[in-house]
């Protein structure tokens, strides 16, 4: 399979290669939620935390006798029965992430870069750079490639510092490095443009 390698106007100037075992894949839409659902549980702070009744303030007293008094029995204060008590079975600071397996993860990417391939969501560009690290210079010079897309991700083999600060200010724009995309932002993003360096180098990771 071979796709053009265009520069920042969208420009052909040469193809890249690429292995069919990989951008040729089949596109298994439950392999995607199950590593899309494990990477969003996997971002939950988990530091919610509710009092029990041995946390909360309040005497242990019993509040009055047992019996005789017409009322119904009552221990202490601190009881979820009363207001200001203890809550019963509330949330505690725990870990909501949890791993599957990486050949589920990668053969989610490769379905997704292959199902990009095939809808004419995936773009190859030579480089990623920018005159100055500025955000009308990033937007200025990818015009042709953000202006048709509500959302793009650009990824690099090493994402250069002012392309970095030129496009963190930009909607719907991420730049990321190649080892850290996940199949999360693959899903995310409408349109996904590699620098060649990046897919190449990508491609030899998803290898089955």
């Amino acid at each position: 399979m071979n796709i053009p390698v265009i520069n920042a106007l969208r420009e052909p100037q040469r193809e890249v290669a690429l292995p069919d075992e990989i951008f040729g894949a089949e596109y298994r839409r439950d392999l995607v939620y199950e590593a899309v659902k494990a990477f969003m549980a996997s971002q939950r702070l988990g530091t919610h935390s509710t009092k029990r009744r041995d946390e909360v303030s309040g005497s242990g007293k019993k509040l009055w006798k047992q019996k005789h008094t017409g009322r119904a029995r009552m221990g202490e204060i601190r009881s979820p029965l009363w207001y200001h008590g203890g809550i019963v079975f509330g949330p505690k600071p725990r870990d909501y992430g949890y791993a599957v397996p990486r050949k589920v993860r990668r053969s989610a990417m490769r379905g997704l870069l292959s199902e990009r391939v095939r809808r004419g969501l995936l773009a190859v560009v030579e480089e990623l750079s920018v005159e100055e690290p500025r955000t009308k210079a990033f937007a200025r010079k990818y015009a042709a490639l953000l202006d048709p897309h509500k959302t793009v991700l650009f990824v690099d083999e090493e994402v250069s510092e002012p392309v970095r600060l030129a496009s963190r200010n930009l909607p719907g724009v991420k730049v990321a490095r190649a080892a850290d995309v996940s199949v999360y932002d693959l899903a995310r993003y409408e349109m996904t443009v590699f620098t060649e360096r990046a897919l190449l180098r990508l491609a030899e990771v998803l290898k089955p």
